[in-house]
């Protein structure tokens, strides 16, 4: 599988920034061509539909495009921690958390690594890997990579963080975020189709688009609720988080240095459920807090 030619210019993500990572340099992610992970480990903390009895097997990749103010994972997307892999290595990663009973493989921030990621997912697969994909992503994506993983992943989980510009642009550096991300999520869903669960309540195929409250954005969100309602109703599954924990630099944009009121909250759930939206998981106050942060020192 010849992909290499997507690093030589890189334009895997909206910013299209045509860094040469074959040559050496970096893109704006911070990724060059390599791959970098901060950590593989059975993940208990995912959606109840991806972590079946022993948890996803989930793989978090160092790097991000984004640069949002409340990373909770800035050691990893912003600094670059982590160690470095082969393509080979990756796939024995992938073959060891399925023989630790993985549900599902979770690729946590992947796309700055598509093209050795899907090397490595055709390796392991030639070696038996049979797990549901999950590209965890934060939805900050490029319809081109979309098309580009048909075939390859069975589940995308997109965070939708924002609906307006001055949103992406103030909290993750990215003004185009809403536009992209929505252009994104059609086409994840045009390739997927509707949610499909197995009768243990798995889910097998499908798009889980995850929004996360964020202070002081709670008429954001509800407009976000009715917008995924208005494009596709049930054929995706909610996730609304409440677990905003003001981290990294989130102390210098307020409203983010402050936590995430039950009114706030609640106000976007009594939304969803006055549009009749029946595929939405809800948190509860007890997954707020750093501890549900994944440890990677």
């Amino acid at each position: 599988m010849r992909l290499d030619h997507l690093l030589s210019h890189c334009t895997l993500c909206p910013r299209r920034c045509g860094a040469d990572r074959v040559a050496g340099e970096r893109g704006i992610c911070g990724a060059g061509r390599g791959i970098r992970i901060a950590r593989a480990m059975l993940h208990q903390w995912e959606e109840p539909c991806l972590v079946g009895a022993h948890g996803a097997g989930a793989v978090f990749f160092s790097h991000c495009a984004l640069r949002c103010v409340y990373c909770q994972n800035h050691a990893v997307s912003h600094e670059g921690g982590g160690r470095d892999v082969s393509e080979e290595a990756l796939a024995e990663i992938f073959l060891d958390l399925a023989r630790q009973g993985a549900a599902t493989l979770d690729l946590v921030t992947p796309t700055h690594y598509t093209p050795q990621i899907l090397r490595a997912l055709a390796a392991a697969r030639k070696k038996g890997l049979s797990l549901p994909v999950v590209w965890n992503t934060s939805g900050y994506e490029t319809v081109e990579n979309i098309h580009r993983l048909a075939g390859a992943v069975d589940i995308y989980l997109p965070d939708l963080k924002y609906m307006t510009e001055e949103s992406g642009r103030l909290c993750s550096a990215a003004p185009d975020y809403a536009s992209a991300a929505q252009e994104a999520l059609a086409a994840m869903v045009e390739q997927l189709g509707p949610v499909q669960f197995g009768p243990d309540g798995q889910l097998l195929r499908g798009v889980l688009v995850r929004h996360l409250v964020l202070p002081g954005h709670r008429r954001e969100s509800i407009a976000l609720v009715h917008w995924l309602w208005e494009n596709f109703g049930d054929a995706v599954q909610l996730s609304l988080m409440r677990q905003y924990t003001p981290l990294w630099r989130a102390a210098e944009f307020p409203p983010l240095h402050r936590r995430l009121t039950t009114f706030e909250y609640e106000s976007v759930v009594d939304a969803a459920d006055a549009l009749g939206m029946t595929q939405v998981y809800v948190q509860g106050a007890e997954a707020i807090g750093a501890q549900y942060v994944p440890d990677f020192t």
